[in-house]
């Protein structure tokens, strides 16, 4: 690989950077001792430096003054990565945030290494926008002037699934049929592979946009927002009769991409005369309660971290709200859990069997299937390909690397 080339793995909620060397893959330590970082800014209040990853993740957890941002890469492709938005009183668009972000791994890469990076090979899913050629087309076009920007001469574009399977198709030994899973936090890549003289060789890949990010969504509207007031009911202002409370501020709150832009005077006004008419004022307050003090990234923490625990225990764990309202909390069950993802779950099953007709391969002759992606460590997942390929051995490739080293191997 050519010394001036830079393998990154610019993820929805995580990112990676890796170089190939003569002793193998190097993967670069851009914050303190680990191999990826959270992809997250936080922009302090009154201006500073610009914090990335777990720097950014911590000031906001610690309560610092300013405003912080998750799931950069799901805005690509949309006009809202262009548009001027006033964050910590300055103007940006989420495109020149997204360049800043690419510009701190450039230049971490090469205080670490000695070395000047001018091209870069970057990840991408298969399909940014799975239902929209011309968005998805405009996000690659977002993503590479972003990386120009940020100082590389050249840049380009190796799908995500396709990496990992270059990094992990030695798992399924000889020349044996293989499936590559990759659930990312924004999208969910498949790529059908054969090994083939020590290399994959790629039949076919698909992939939709679907990912981490919009399981804790489904999560957050089923069993969190009730308790701010979604699913209830406004008193007319006049007449008789009741109206449904609306369900657009609740979903904008439970997607990561979109709470940094609900601080607006304009939905302020908006609660506060929902709050005016609601049947349960309790509740909608403590939506209020929300918007006022900024906590919508608290609460998507809290959904996310209950999502976690239950898929890890199998247990009824709490959504801790304590944050809102002292003891308020939603116990999430297993079958909860599963509910609320069960749409999500016919969807990734649906992509992964369109991936096998594109390949012309039949489910039961798929020998191995590679999980990949830190959502891949969800259960559903490795149920609904084990419901589909039946034959199959379910595989863990490296959940958060295996895409950057791959990204390396090819450079």
């Amino acid at each position: 690989m050519s010394a001036h080339t830079l393998a990154i793995d610019f993820g929805t909620s995580n990112s990676a950077v890796a170089i190939s060397t003569p002793d193998g893959i190097r993967r670069i330590k851009l914050e303190g001792m680990s191999d990826t970082l959270p992809t997250a800014v936080f922009f302090p209040t009154g201006g500073g430096a610009l914090k990335i990853g777990n720097a950014a993740t911590d000031a906001f957890i610690n309560g610092a003054d300013g405003r912080y941002m998750r799931a950069l890469k799901s805005v690509l492709g949309q006009p809202l990565a262009h548009e001027k938005r006033l964050i910590s009183g300055r103007y940006h668009t989420i495109s020149g945030i997204i360049t800043d972000f690419l510009t701190t791994l450039r230049e971490r890469s090469e205080q670490e290494t000695g070395q000047r990076f001018t091209k870069a090979l970057s990840g991408r899913p298969v399909h940014f926008h799975s239902a929209n050629a011309d968005k998805d087309k405009q996000a690659e076009d977002d993503l590479r002037a972003c990386y120009l920007a940020a100082g590389f001469d050249e840049v380009s574009f190796l799908a995500e699934p396709e990496a990992a399977a270059i990094a992990s198709h030695n798992q399924a030994g000889g020349c044996d049929l293989g499936l590559i899973v990759d659930i990312g936090g924004g999208t969910s890549d498949f790529s059908v592979f054969r090994s083939h003289n020590d290399r994959p060789e790629i039949i076919a890949s698909h992939g939709i946009r679907l990912g981490g990010t919009d399981f804790d969504q489904a999560i957050s509207v089923a069993h969190a927002m009730p308790l701010l007031g979604l699913g209830g009911q406004l008193q007319r202002p006049m007449g008789a009769g009741l109206l449904p409370v609306p369900k657009a501020p609740y979903m904008d709150l439970a997607t990561w991409s979109q709470i940094p832009f609900l601080y607006t005077p304009e939905m302020r006004r908006m609660v506060a005369d929902m709050i005016r008419h609601a049947v349960e004022p309790q509740k909608m307050m403590r939506l209020g309660d929300v918007i006022e003090m900024e906590l919508g990234h608290d609460l998507a923490f809290a959904v996310e971290h209950g999502k976690i625990d239950v898929n890890n225990t199998r247990e009824t764990c709490p959504i801790a709200l304590g944050f809102i309202e002292a003891n308020l909390s939603q116990a999430l069950a297993p079958e909860g859990l599963d509910t609320a993802l069960d749409q999500h779950s016919t969807q990734l099953r649906q992509a992964a069997s369109d991936t096998l007709t594109m390949a012309e391969i039949e489910p039961e002759q798929i020998q191995q299937v590679i999980l990949v992606g830190g959502s891949s460590l969800m259960n559903l997942v490795s149920r609904e390909m084990k419901y589909l390929c039946i034959n199959a051995e379910m595989a863990r490739s490296e959940a958060f690397t295996a895409v950057v080293n791959g990204l390396a191997l090819a450079a």
